[in-house]
């Protein structure tokens, strides 16, 4: 036995160890058993490595993003196991983890209903409890297809290792750039081999490390995300560190479901998908209608104080001014397909920039009317895909409240600045106030991009002192820039936490030169614009989306469809409640009367589901006395109160944007 030196890294703690040769990353750590796996000099290890000479070595945490992607591509491990436990013949996809749980592919005889998902949870908690050893072994290339020779799918991954480009789907899970390894569950006793996969590893020690786990439902899947291979079965689930956790994301999935925005469409009769127009397109009801245009009509008039001059661009064009602002090249397959006539071929539009660079390009400019800031509600067509389709979240038909700013490069870092306040003030007014800011910047390595360095740094640099003056969260996304330039995106929280993508902002040197733009200078000199796009909603349907999600369809009564109903205590006190609402209506305010046979009990109940902000509730002694009743949507009540304060509440609380 000699001895070997090690550092263990604890944050910014260091520590020097000398330890005996053959000592494993779990002998470093024991006793704490919220540690799962090691990371060796910056390379994740499972605890059953041993450590050498010179190693530098961290635990990981189980609650830690790494050690909850161990957890979950563990429990995937399991979940395959008993699968082929209960279904011999199905042949092996992939199993990787993603956030907040993991799936794992099947190629089986027919679809998993949902007999199959409790019998496949029953026999994984049968295996968890049996602690069986997660244990990595090396292969070759030639004795993995040999032991593997029943796993077609497994069989084409090895196919694909080092291939990072096609590693796509979950694939890496499987197999990386270097040596190539299997994981066999081995008995808790015997050492008998319980069931193996290919896979890069690392795992937890043990099966029953898994604390918590449950599956949550199966769907159909595409081998390696590409409609041209064979369609497999997807089992998905979720993994944490504690039962409790466990419990509270479930609740969080089921307060995520009553808030989903497809149903309370429905149920409120706000919109609707029919089949007649095909997957991804909406049509709005006329309830839905009035908070849509009530959001439009407040963002105008936001924008003409801000001095944005409004445009509007057709739905077609023909396809050379994609091919002219550099789209058709990048993203062709997110357009729908050429429409020939007259023996040409046009494009449905799939965004505003190149139209507004026409409209900026229609005559002579000058550095006096810069920053020229146009502003369009333009709907676009994009061919997504039918399996990301997701109601008004993701769809094939929509609305952006789209802008392009030219300014000179002097006015860029001020534009940005004013740009981002202006954006980030808008969506408070909407209701939402918690953000964070993500930084899309360019990846060097690749041939996507265009522009010189220089220009890259200059965008960026302008961007990064916008966002620091914002004193908000950034968030770096390297490579996820457009290919004309980098872009600021915002991420607002809503009501239950989720992080929503709204409102992007994008400085672009490329397309004012693809497109010959130019404005006359002081000096006289003809010179290039900066072009900053931005997108304040993204989309008009997924910000109604978002906020329909975000207040679980309560709208704060400034952009409730309806904003108070008349509910009579008998049929005598409709016409008061009558001449109350066309008073109402004359100030502006969508006040309805519920005149229908139902009882009061019931019009209140039905209320309550629709969520109007206000019902105003009369009888006797308010018809006689001249007031009415207040009753809000928490069941609280404000008795006697005058007609014409009444209608000043409403009023006011309508101005104010505040919820109730």
């Amino acid at each position: 036995m000699s001895d070997v030196r090690v550092i263990i890294q604890r944050d910014s703690e260091r520590e020097e160890r000398v330890v005996t040769t053959g000592t494993t990353a779990a002998d470093l750590f024991t006793g704490e058993r919220t540690v799962v796996a090691a990371r060796v000099d910056g390379q994740l290890k499972d605890l059953a490595y041993e450590v050498a000479e010179g190693d530098s070595v961290e635990p990981v945490e189980i609650s830690s993003p790494d050690g909850l992607n161990i957890l979950r591509h563990s429990t995937a491990h399991i979940m395959a196991q008993a699968v082929q436990d209960i279904f011999p013949d199905a042949k092996l996809g992939i199993g990787p983890p993603i956030k907040d749980g993991f799936y794992y592919d099947f190629d089986v005889e027919r679809p998993f209903t949902p007999e199959d998902l409790k019998a496949v949870e029953k026999r994984m908690q049968e295996i968890q409890k049996r602690g069986q050893r997660f244990s990595r072994r090396v292969t070759t290339d030639e004795d993995a297809r040999a032991e593997l020779a029943n796993e077609p799918y497994k069989i084409e991954l090895i196919g694909l290792k080092g291939k990072a480009a096609d590693a796509a789907e979950g694939a890496g899970a499987e197999v990386g750039a270097g040596e190539l390894t299997i994981y066999d569950n081995l008995d808790a006793k015997t050492g008998e081999l319980c069931w193996k996969d290919l896979c890069r590893g690392p795992h937890l020690p043990t099966t029953r490390a898994v604390p918590a786990f449950k599956l949550m439902r199966s769907a159909a899947a595409y081998w390696r995300g590409s409609e041209k291979n064979p369609q497999l079965q997807r089992i998905y689930g979720t993994a944490w560190p504690s039962k409790d956790e466990l419990k509270a994301h479930l609740e969080f999935l089921a307060e995520a479901e009553r808030r989903d925005h497809r149903r309370l469409g429905s149920e409120l009769d706000l919109f609707s998908f029919p089949d007649e127009l095909g997957s991804g397109l909406a049509v709005f009801h006329p309830r839905g209608g009035v908070i849509r245009k009530e959001m439009e009509q407040y963002s105008r008039a936001r924008h003409e104080v801000e001095g944005y001059e409004f445009v509007n661009t057709p739905h077609i064009s023909h396809e050379r001014l994609f091919e002219t602002s550099g789209h058709l090249p990048h993203y062709d397959e997110g357009m729908f397909p050429p429409i020939e006539f007259d023996g040409q071929n046009y494009r449905l539009k799939a965004m505003n920039c190149p139209m507004h660079n026409l409209v900026f390009k229609s005559r002579g400019r000058s550095y006096r009317e810069l920053p020229l800031r146009l502003f369009e509600f333009g709907t676009v067509y994009r061919y997504e895909k039918s399996g990301v389709v997701h109601g008004l979240t993701r769809s094939r038909g929509f609305t952006q409240d789209d802008s392009h700013i030219y300014c000179t490069k002097e006015q860029m870092a001020d534009e940005l600045d004013s740009l981002l306040t202006f954006v980030l003030g808008l969506l408070r007014d909407y209701g939402l106030t918690e953000f964070e800011l993500e930084l899309s910047t360019r990846d060097p390595e690749s041939d996507k991009f265009l522009g010189t360095d220089e220009e890259w740094s200059e965008a960026t640099a302008a961007l990064q002192q916008a966002a620091d003056k914002q004193g908000l969260p950034l968030v770096p996304d390297p490579g996820g820039a457009a290919f004309y330039g980098p872009k600021i995106s915002v991420q607002a929280k809503d009501a239950i936490g989720r992080s929503w993508q709204m409102s992007t902002i994008q400085v672009d040197f490329q397309q004012p030169a693809r497109f010959g733009l130019e404005y006359t200078a002081a000096d006289g000199t003809k010179q290039q614009p900066v072009m900053i796009h931005r997108a304040l909603f993204g989309s008009i349907e997924r910000f109604f989306a978002v906020l329909l999600e975000h207040y679980a369809g309560a709208f704060p009564a400034w952009l409730a469809p309806v904003q108070a109903v008349g509910i009579p205590v008998g049929d005598t006190h409709v016409p008061y409640l009558e001449e109350f609402a066309r008073e109402a209506r004359g100030r502006g305010l969508r006040v309805e009367v519920d005149s229908s046979s139902d009882r009061m009990q019931k019009k209140i109940r039905n209320q309550q589901k629709a969520k109007v902000p206000f019902m105003i509730i009369v009888g006797d002694d308010d018809m006689h006395a001249g007031t009415v009743s207040f009753r809000y949507r928490d069941g609280s009540q404000e008795n006697g109160i005058p007609r014409g304060e009444a209608l000043d509440k409403i009023e006011r609380v309508v101005a104010d944007r505040v919820q109730i």
